[in-house]
């Protein structure tokens, strides 16, 4: 039987390697590269006696004959802000010259495309909750703008594709999430609390912990991946939990999972962070028939064990 094969860029990532983990349990052979400025070897340790399964440690920036494939998945960038803060320029790149070396090995193979594009593409946005339709109030020269701004043009560019050269695309935006392989200091809520609840550290919150954030655990967020890949949808389609909790909510929650005697430290706002971000998935319910099932505090039971050893094992490594 002749196997699809599937292109997973960042598939070292934490979201990328459990992209890599659903499209093997549907039977793909899978290429994950990664040049591992934000991927960890770790993520993928668990494939690497499968036999369907390659790792090519590579800047996908750089252009590359990947052979015959089926689906190419670009999910190459840094995610979180305190990567993109840090590696500013590597994100831009891989959002325009990695996204023009995705799609066209797309192209090359007649395959099928995701982009993972993001919630970041709404900025702070003016609409709540947040469709597809709308287009988003986002400051291009901030420090946020390295990522939001890659992630638009990334859009532009795999539309572009499908308009002129007939390239078989989707875009998922992807809405905040979480789940085990996550860098311990992510700089994301969930990583960040859970770090310092387990240390017994303060929470640090930002503002007075009313800005809103939407968690979607990494299961839910994979198998809505899937669908949209499965599916002939071309048009941007939002796949992330719509229950909102504010920072506050939130913290108190990993408080109460970790059972931890932490209180709450308050830092000044950011700028340009968002003050609300909670997606509309009526599309995603309509044509994908899917929405999420697992709720936050379940989640956050699920992620626990995973969390507690990422932070024993940071103990324990030499200073």
């Amino acid at each position: 039987m002749n196997t699809r094969r599937a292109l997973v860029t960042g598939g070292a990532g934490f979201l990328g390697s459990h992209l890599c983990d659903g499209l093997l349990g549907e039977g793909f052979r899978v290429v994950a590269a990664d040049n591992l400025l934000t991927g960890r070897l770790a993520n993928i340790a668990h494939l690497r006696n499968d036999g369907r399964f390659e790792f090519v440690e590579k800047d996908v920036c750089e252009p590359a004959d990947w052979g015959a494939l089926d689906y190419v998945f670009h999910f190459a960038s840094p995610a979180s802000p305190d990567d993109y803060a840090k590696h500013g320029i590597a994100t831009l790149r891989v959002g325009s010259y990695g996204t023009f070396e995705a799609l066209e090995a797309a192209r090359r193979s007649k395959a099928k495309f995701m982009l993972a594009s993001t919630s970041e593409c709404y900025g702070d946005p003016l609409v709540h909750p947040q469709p597809e339709s709308y287009w988003g109030h986002v400051n291009p020269i901030g420090p946020r703008s390295v990522y939001d701004e890659a992630k638009r043009f990334a859009e532009a560019v795999t539309m572009a594709f499908r308009r002129y050269h007939n390239v078989d695309t989707r875009i998922v935006r992807i809405f905040n999430t979480y789940g085990p392989r996550m860098q311990i200091r992510d700089g994301r809520v969930i990583p960040n609390f859970m770090w310092q609840a387990l240390r017994g550290e303060n929470l640090t919150v930002y503002g007075d912990g009313s800005q809103t954030r939407s968690f979607c655990y990494v299961s839910d967020e994979v198998e809505g991946i899937l669908r949209l890949a499965r599916s002939e949808e071309h048009t941007p389609v939002n796949v992330g939990n719509p229950i909102e909790f504010t920072i506050l909510e939130c913290a108190r929650k990993v408080i109460a999972v970790t059972n931890s005697r932490s209180q709450l430290q308050f830092e000044p706002l950011p700028q340009d962070d968002p003050k609300q971000r909670r997606p509309d998935i009526s599309k995603a319910k309509r044509l994908l028939g899917w929405e999420p099932k697992v709720e936050l505090e379940s989640g956050l039971k699920l992620s626990l064990e995973y969390f507690r050893q990422a932070v024993l094992e940071e103990k324990a490594a030499p200073a």
